[in-house]
């Protein structure tokens, strides 16, 4: 799996545009082949701090995915509602290359 993670800040001035773009974005995001899954995460403090996750199968679905018209529009609205915007591409570990899960 290839796991896509993208943070920012919720900008201050976009606070009350911020819910109605977010689920846009995430709708058009997931349009384009190649997620398996997504997820969203906000601080458990309230923070206006956000993360978001996409997983793939491997490095060409991501590719393919993040070519997307609509992938790449969102990713440019996404510096205007957000701020302090970073995104990390990860890789398998060659250590650890499947999921291991407590119990079983």
């Amino acid at each position: 799996m290839v796991l896509y993670v993208s943070k920012w800040n919720i900008n201050p001035d976009k606070v009350e545009e911020y819910g109605k773009w977010a689920q846009s974005a995430v709708q058009r995001t997931l349009a384009a082949p190649g997620v398996v899954e997504f997820r969203a995460y906000r601080g458990a403090t309230g923070s206006h701090r956000v993360i978001v996750t996409y997983e793939f199968a491997d490095m060409a679905s991501w590719a393919t995915w993040q070519a997307d018209e609509w992938v790449q529009q969102v990713f440019d609205e996404t510096f205007v509602m957000g701020l302090n915007v970073t995104s990390e591409l990860w890789g398998p570990s060659p250590v650890v290359p499947q999921p291991i899960r407590p119990g079983k």
